[in-house]
């Protein structure tokens, strides 16, 4: 895992181009502690710089920026290529000569013999780069399937720069440029900004899957998504395996993946939430090990967000080194103001916090770690692909107005009073009333209420402000838009709208900063782009089945543990920021939310703002989530513009 910088200004002298270029990579430098390099092209006003976090092949021949054996070719690269080995035989019995053992430099190999168009397709794994071509004088930024590793590009002031994350242009003269208003409602929409934009007018995201090639002036040359998930639904139901051959095969292409996750040179371990998509990529790792994998875990002292004694069961069971913490309100308190630094734009995902606490807890003992994230994605995970679409089947029928009204009607009384009428029916009837966060999900199935269709029923499932509490408002294309699926199921489309929408812009930001930020390479067996397009040929029934999502991942999990360790409701990897707003953190948002400071950068409804506060303070309804968007985004715009 390393962290790539670059930039492109014709006329520039080499010394300016290296000074940049380093000012750009030391901001990354929790990308990559272990080196760091630049490569000049003096020519054309081209630096390409690199920071290195070593995983493989540890020694000088991994270094980067990296020439390929022809010399055409010049790489900064990011991330892992789990397939490099097989790769490496085929392009050394092609004639290619290595130095190393790295998979940037069988990379290389393999464009200096096939071509980028060639090669690019035929790797597995994670990853972001950016390659100079000397003899054509054209750079290209790549970007992996699912969307696991960042890269931004644009430009600021005259020059042309890309680079992992956005701290490295403030090294550039001319920064920070403006915040973007399109993106600003988006973020407010869904709690991040969604590629391809960014909360910098002027400055874009490469796209999952998607490769984009310029001139050396900078000036676009080609856009191409050479993998897109909204071509998988095409192959759907395409699969003629029964039951027991799916969990046969599902079982196999996941310990292939797994396994293939788990080279590494350095010390190697796993996030287990006790959820079921980490058991299973636990259970697994340990399966395939010859000694106890090291796991990781948080819990809470708040019960009703607590997995952690879930998570030591399971450790005990499979016989794993596991290291446990639990968080506090101080806890988290004491990393909110970095939040702005490790995200660089607003994110509001709260459950940044514990992913931050777990990446640190683990950076102590190992310095890669598999996830479990991309499981919901595929085998249909998420409550609305389950009750929610379950719901929607039955309140679609009723008119709408009364649907409405009885929404309205349920959001009218607080979150905590629906916990404690749940818990009173619940000592009355133990065996029908078990619920986790009751007043929670009512709210959440009362906004569904009032859906007029099933976009509008996607949209209002994502969607944290509507309307969105910003001053000027423009119309924007919602990448999150639900997704259309030929005589699909509302499920699945869904499904395929998470994969390329909440996944890579929210679940894997997450994921990414947090680790990074403590110098953690994090891997998601889930996201193998090939156990990702098995998942699609498979028929909605083997992933929710009787009301229950993630069916066939269920039934290869009970290979390896009993059923009564998994079987259990979902909770989510969440902290009780609700409690927290109106005790510990309060002092803290009532200060960022001061009506001066809410009306310094004339970006936000004060108004809209204040009366959210007010009635999660004082009248005790459930907005931590849209309360959680202002703060991040009035945290990050003091961090970057004041």
């Amino acid at each position: 895992m390393c962290g790539i910088a670059g930039l492109l200004q014709p006329g520039a002298s080499s010394t300016w181009l290296a000074e940049r270029v380093a000012a750009m990579t030391a901001a990354l430098a929790h990308r990559g502690p272990d080196g760091e390099g630049a490569w000049v092209e003096p020519a054309v006003g081209l630096v390409l710089g690199h920071r290195r976090l070593s995983i493989i092949d540890l020694s000088p021949t991994g270094a980067q920026p990296m020439v390929s054996p022809s010399g055409r070719y010049v790489i900064v690269f990011n991330g892992e290529i789990y397939n490099f080995q097989t790769l490496r035989d085929t392009v050394v019995a092609e004639g290619a000569s290595l130095r190393g053992r790295s998979d940037t430099e069988v990379l290389l190999a393999a464009i200096d013999l096939w071509g980028l168009d060639a090669a690019l397709p035929r790797c597995r794994g994670m990853f972001a780069f950016g390659l100079w071509d000397r003899q054509l004088r054209h750079l290209t930024l790549a970007r992996d399937r699912c969307g696991e590793k960042p890269l931004y590009f644009g430009r600021v002031g005259g020059a042309f720069a890309f680079a992992s994350e956005l701290k490295a242009f403030r090294a550039l003269p001319g920064w920070p440029n403006p915040v973007d208003p399109a993106s600003l409602q988006l973020y407010f929409r869904h709690g991040c900004v969604p590629a391809p934009h960014s909360i910098h007018q002027g400055i874009h995201k490469l796209c999952p899957g998607e490769l984009v090639e310029f001139d050396e002036t900078g000036a676009s040359l080609r856009q191409v998504r050479y993998w897109n998930h909204a071509e998988l639904p095409a192959r759907r139901h395409s699969s003629k395996l029964t039951d027991q051959q799916a969990i046969d095969e599902l079982d196999r292409r996941l310990r292939s993946a797994v396994t293939d996750c788990m080279v590494s040179d350095v010390p190697l371990g796993a996030f287990l939430s006790g959820g079921l998509d980490s058991s299973a990529v636990v259970a697994i790792m340990q399966a395939s090990a010859s000694a106890p994998v090291r796991t990781f875990t948080i819990g809470f002292q708040d019960a009703g967000y607590d997995e952690a004694g879930h998570a030591a069961r399971i450790a005990r069971h499979l016989g794993t080194q596991h290291t446990e913490m639990y968080v506090t309100a101080q806890d988290a308190l004491s990393i909110v103001p970095a939040l702005p630094q490790i995200y660089d734009e607003p994110f509001a995902d709260s459950s940044q916090i514990p992913t931050y606490i777990v990446a640190r807890l683990a950076r102590q003992d190992v310095v890669v770690c598999l996830s479990g994230d991309g499981g919901d994605e595929l085998f249909g995970g998420y409550n609305r692909h389950t009750w929610g679409v379950h719901t929607w089947g039955r309140a679609a029928s009723v008119p709408y107005r009364l649907r409405k009204a009885l929404g309205s009607a349920a959001t009218s009384i607080p979150g905590p009073t629906w916990d404690r009428l749940f818990q009173a029916a619940a000592r009355l009837r133990p065996d029908r009333m078990h619920s986790f966060s009751p007043g929670d999900r009512i709210h959440k199935l009362a906004r569904l209420l009032g859906a007029r269709d099933a976009e509008d029923l996607y949209r209002r499932a994502v969607t944290h402000w509507d309307p969105v509490p910003t001053r000027r408002t423009t119309v924007v294309d919602d990448s999150w838009a639900l997704a259309p699926v030929p005589d699909g199921s509302l499920a699945e489309r869904m499904m395929i709208t998470d994969l390329g929408g909440y996944l890579p812009d929210d679940v894997l930001v997450k994921l990414d900063r947090a680790g990074m930020a403590v110098s953690l390479e994090s891997r998601v067996p889930f996201l193998d782009h090939e156990l990702v397009e098995f998942a699609w040929t498979l028929p909605l029934h083997l992933k929710i089945r009787d009301g229950q999502g993630k069916w066939l991942l269920r039934q290869v999990l009970a290979r390896y543990l009993p059923k009564l360790m998994f079987e259990r409701p979902k909770m989510g990897f969440a902290m009780p920021i609700d409690v927290w707003l109106r005790g510990p953190l309060r002092d803290w948002a009532e200060a960022l939310l001061d009506p001066a400071r809410l009306d310094s950068h004339g970006l936000l409804d004060t108004a809209a703002v204040r009366r959210c506060w007010h009635e999660h303070v004082v009248l005790g309804r459930q907005h931590q989530a849209r309360l959680w968007d202002v703060l991040m985004f009035q945290a990050w715009h003091e961090e970057v513009f004041v």
